[in-house]
């Protein structure tokens, strides 16, 4: 999808159609982490184990790195409403799948093609809001986008504890099926083509470098830590940076001819860069607090999956709803005023969580959980305005991309290092004699430190970034980055 001519950005655009968009991609991501509460019932229903069952989250994790590259190019050649049609298309039929599952692997392949629905939903949205939403109203704009984008999976693990109370697993899908199938309806009758389609070539190497070079380091990345990996992941991570590296170099090339699969001009954009970083850092510190919080209360703490599911939701709920008043704040203040309290309360929650043990009441676990959440409201919607404002309108759709791809790959290293510390933390206790319920909370308390010196990150990149959204420039090239607002 190019960029709108200077008529359309001259017209006060209708808002109104993202509504769909960030419903629609809300209901996609959901099923994201829709799953981590169901593995008991699936591992019993099909008489599989737990390495074997973790593929549902492994598989759906890899589709998504697989894919989101070639949506920089997907996106510039069809329409906005016939990439809404088939990424929704797509994922109704894989939902639909899962629910009539017979088997395992009937499961896991629906949960390949729910990934590559959601896969190319989340670019779609950020794209089309970048292109119709006008400068000074981007920050409140994307902060009721951080409910689709953020909220979604911190609400997976609630929802489906929900349903598994009171009903089969098959009822995640079933219950989704019909609400993504009504927000496509709608959402067709509603949303405009934006901008016009431009042909270009697919160039099936770049294709193929990018499938073999993200989705080795992906699959790498969540084997390592796992004491039941079929594989060892360091070999596959080495491969996939390997190939990664074949994949930039082509891309360089393809450049030159303006037909690369995805435009990497955008990373000579400082402010993109810094953003593209500090998202990573703070994807990394969410996904392994929403990793590591569900097993500790489930475990040392010997909650179940519901009284979990029930206690993190008031965080999620509370990100949610937090996200226009957050793009309210940013428009009128800055980033700053947001990031550096939410870089801080990031690092203060997880640090706190360090301190609690197999006895710990669930009234302190829940307000700590809450500032993580809150917290991160305050980061995520500056960074996204910040990162693709910088950017100039025909690189949107390739800057949304890749910060999809770099979303995925840090949120399975975060995963990974919290996990593997744990491990070590874990197992070292035991062979020094404490017992196993001891030995796991001194784990999870190397681990939640760990978290919470990763989160530092954010705070240091905070003042490296602009206080303000990136001014744009008329006509600039693509590789040039937009001059930056006066702050305030």
């Amino acid at each position: 999808m190019s960029a709108p001519d200077s008529a359309t950005t001259s017209e006060t655009p209708d808002y109104g159609v993202l509504r769909w968009l960030v419903a629609a991609t809300f209901i996609v991501i959901l099923n994201e982490t829709l799953m981590f509460n169901a593995m008991p019932s699936l591992m019993d229903q099909f008489h599989v184990n737990e390495s074997t069952v973790q593929w549902l989250s492994t598989a759906f994790l890899l589709t998504m790195a697989v894919v989101i590259p070639t949506t920089g190019w997907f996106l510039q050649r069809v329409t906005t409403r016939r990439a809404f049609l088939g990424a929704m298309s797509v994922f109704c039929a894989g939902t639909l799948l899962a629910a009539l599952a017979p088997s395992f692997e009937v499961l896991l392949l629906a949960r390949v093609i729910q990934a590559t629905g959601t896969a190319i939903m989340m670019p779609l949205l950020m794209t089309t809001l970048m292109t119709i939403v006008l400068p000074q109203d981007r920050g409140r704009i994307m902060g009721n986008v951080t409910l689709a984008m953020s909220v979604a999976p911190a609400l997976g693990p609630t929802a489906s504890g929900l349903i598994l109370q009171f009903a089969s697993w098959r009822w995640m899908f079933v219950l989704v099926l019909p609400l993504a199938v009504l927000l496509a309806m709608a959402g067709l009758r509603r949303l405009p083509n934006v901008g016009e389609p431009t042909a270009s070539s697919l160039n099936v190497p770049s294709v193929i470098l990018s499938a073999i070079g993200f989705g080795a380091l992906v699959f790498g990345i969540s084997q390592i830590g796992n004491p039941k990996a079929p594989a060892p992941g360091w070999p596959f991570v080495i491969g996939g940076v390997v190939v990664l590296v074949g994949f930039v170099w082509l891309q360089l090339v393809l450049q030159r001819s303006d037909r690369p699969l995805l435009d990497l001009r955008t990373l000579r954009i400082r402010t993109y860069v810094l953003a593209l970083l500090l998202m990573g850092i703070a994807m990394m510190s969410m996904f392994a607090s929403m990793f590591l919080l569900p097993q500790y209360l489930q475990g040392p703490r010997g909650l179940t999956p519901l009284k979990t599911g029930l206690l993190m939701m008031p965080g999620g709920l509370a990100m949610g709803l937090l996200g226009p008043q957050v793009g309210k704040v940013f428009d009128a203040r800055g980033a700053r005023i947001l990031m550096v309290p939410g870089a801080i309360g990031v690092a203060c929650s997880l640090a706190a969580l360090t301190q609690y043990d197999a006895t710990t009441s669930v009234w302190v676990v829940l307000p700590v959980h809450m500032l993580l959440m809150v917290s991160l409201a305050g980061i995520f919607t500056p960074v996204f305005t910040l990162g693709l404002g910088a950017v100039a309108p025909q690189l949107y759709s390739h800057a949304s991309s890749l910060l999809g791809s770099f979303q995925q790959v840090a949120g399975a290293i975060g995963v990974a290092i919290v996990s593997s510390v744990l491990l070590s933390r874990t197992t070292s206790l035991m062979k020094d004699g404490h017992v196993k319920l001891d030995a796991e909370v001194g784990g999870y308390h190397w681990a939640f430190a760990v978290g919470a010196l990763l989160s530092l990150g954010i705070l240091v990149v905070t003042f490296l970034l602009p206080n303000r959204p990136a001014t744009p420039v008329h006509g600039a090239a693509p590789d040039e980055e937009l001059e930056p607002a006066q702050s305030s």
